[in-house]
C-alpha cells in the first residue's frame, strides 16, 4: 500500500489513546494535538487595513517589531519588582538619549502630566496627595506657554491643577514671570509658528531659575531629536513611544534632571494616592519600549529614508500619467518629519472629492486609509507605515479609483 492510502485510511480507523503504533508518521499527533492559530480580527469582525496615513493614535499608531514583540513575551514570563524595571530601564534609556534620568510612561500625554507634577511637588509627599488642588497648598501654579502653542495639549498640563498663561513675545514672558510662575512649557511641533524659538525660551527661563519643558510627541526622525533637546537644555523632555519608534503605543518616556525625573515618580504608579495612579504600565511595555527604542537608534536611517523615498517615487509614478493629476513630495518640518506625497486632481476632469476618495479606498480590498488634504480635491499619503510591498497596491488602488471617476 502506498503512503498516501495509508494516510487517506487514518481518517476511517479511531485513534485508541491518541496514537496507533507503527502506523502514524512521526510528528502527526503532535501536530493534531496543537490548536488551530486564532485569527482574532476576524473572530471580532474588525477591518484591518494598509495604513497610507500615518502613525495616528486612532489607527493604532505604528507595528512593533519582531525584536520588540520578543522582548515583550519574553519579560511576560517572569515576575520582577516594577520599580526595579523603571530604575535598570530608565538609567539604560537616558545613557541613550543624553539625559540625566528617564522612566517610561504611559504614553507622551502621561509624560506631561507627570512632569508637571514633578515640577509642581518637588519631593514632598504631602503636596504629591494634593494634586490636582493648589489653592492654599503653597505650590506654584501657572504655566506659561506661546499662544501659537496652545494646540489641545496643554489640557496635559491642566490635569495637574495649573493655569496656562498665553504669551506672543519675550517681553510678555517677562512681563508674565511672576512668584506663581511653575514651569516654562514648549510645544516642539508648533516652533515654526512661534516667535520665541528653543534657545531663547530656555535662556529666559534660566534667567529667572524657571524650569522648562517639551513636548515632541512625534517628532522623530530625525533621531537625533532624541538627544538634541536634552543637550539644548530642557528640564524635562516628553516623548511618545508609539509612532516612528515602534514601541508599544500605550507608552512613552519623560527624561530629563534627576530632581525632576525623581519627583514625577511620586506621582506614577505603583505609588498610590495621587494623579497618575491610573497611568500604569507594565513591565512588558517597559522592556518593549526600551528595546523599541535602543532598536530605533541603532537604524540605518539613511537606508530607510531612501526607502521610503522609493515607495513614494512607486506610487508617484503610477498616478502622474492619469490626465488632470497633479502630485507633490512634501516634507513636514517637525512632526512626522519623512517623504510624503500630496495627490490632487482638477475636479473639472476627475469628478471625485477628497471624502469621497477617501471612502473608495477604506471601503475597497483591501482597505486603505490615506489622509483628507487642504483642498477639496486632494488627498495625501504617507510611506513609513507600510509593509514592503503595499506601496504597489496603493499605487494600483489609487489610479483605479482616479480612473474610474475621470470624466
Amino acid at each position: 500500500m502506498k503512503r498516501r492510502d495509508i494516510l487517506r485510511s487514518l481518517t476511517t480507523v479511531p485513534f485508541v489513546g491518541g496514537i496507533i503504533a507503527g502506523v502514524v508518521p512521526p510528528g502527526v499527533a503532535i501536530a493534531a494535538s496543537k490548536a488551530a492559530k486564532r485569527d482574532l480580527f476576524k473572530e471580532l469582525g474588525l477591518r484591518t487595513f494598509i495604513n497610507a496615513a500615518g502613525n495616528y493614535t486612532s489607527m493604532t499608531a505604528s507595528l512593533m517589531p519582531e525584536e520588540v514583540m520578543e522582548a515583550i513575551n519574553s519579560s511576560a514570563k517572569e515576575y520582577v519588582m516594577l520599580e526595579e524595571v523603571q530604575d535598570k530601564v530608565g538609567e539604560k534609556i537616558a545613557a541613550l538619549c543624553h539625559a540625566e534620568a528617564a522612566f517610561v510612561t504611559a504614553g507622551c500625554w502621561s509624560a506631561l502630566v507627570l512632569g508637571t507634577a514633578g515640577v509642581l511637588t518637588g519631593m514632598d509627599l504631602k503636596k504629591v496627595a494634593q494634586l490636582p488642588k493648589l489653592e492654599g497648598t503653597g505650590m506654584k501654579s501657572e504655566v506659561i506657554i506661546q499662544k501659537s502653542h496652545i494646540n489641545g495639549y496643554d489640557h496635559a498640563l491642566t490635569n495637574a491643577g495649573v493655569t496656562i498663561i498665553t504669551v506672543e513675545t519675550k517681553e510678555e514672558v517677562e512681563a508674565a514671570i511672576n512668584e506663581r510662575t511653575a514651569m516654562l512649557w514648549f510645544l516642539n511641533r508648533e516652533a515654526p509658528m512661534g516667535k520665541i524659538q528653543h534657545e531663547e525660551w530656555i535662556s529666559i527661563a534660566k534667567k529667572h531659575n524657571l524650569p522648562t519643558m517639551i513636548d515632541m510627541a512625534a517628532d522623530v526622525p530625525p533621531v537625533e531629536n532624541l538627544w538634541k533637546y536634552n543637550d539644548m537644555g530642557f528640564d524635562l523632555v516628553c516623548i511618545s513611544g508609539g509612532k516612528a519608534m515602534c514601541g508599544p503605543q500605550s507608552a512613552g518616556i519623560l527624561m530629563g534632571k534627576k530632581d525632576l525625573i525623581a519627583a514625577a515618580r511620586l506621582s506614577a504608579p505603583p505609588a498610590g494616592g495621587n494623579i497618575g495612579r491610573g497611568m500604569k504600565v507594565n513591565k512588558e511595555e517597559i522592556i518593549g519600549m526600551y528595546v523599541a527604542l535602543e532598536s530605533y537608534i541603532n537604524r540605518d536611517h539613511q537606508k530607510e529614508w531612501r526607502i521610503w523615498e522609493d515607495r513614494i517615487a512607486v506610487i508617484k509614478n503610477a498616478i502622474d500619467n492619469v490626465a488632470g493629476v497633479t502630485t507633490e513630495v512634501i516634507i513636514p518640518p517637525v512632526a512626522n518629519h519623512n517623504p510624503s506625497l500630496v495627490i490632487s486632481w482638477d475636479p473639472n476632469k476627475i469628478k471625485i472629492t477628497r471624502d469621497g476618495m477617501g471612502e473608495k479606498l477604506r471601503k475597497g480590498n483591501p482597505s486603505i486609509e490615506t489622509i483628507a488634504w487642504e483642498t477639496e480635491n486632494s488627498i495625501r499619503i504617507t510611506v513609513f507605515m507600510l509593509k514592503t510591498g503595499q506601496e504597489k497596491i496603493v499605487a494600483t488602488r489609487i489610479k483605479e479609483e482616479l480612473t474610474m471617476a475621470s470624466a
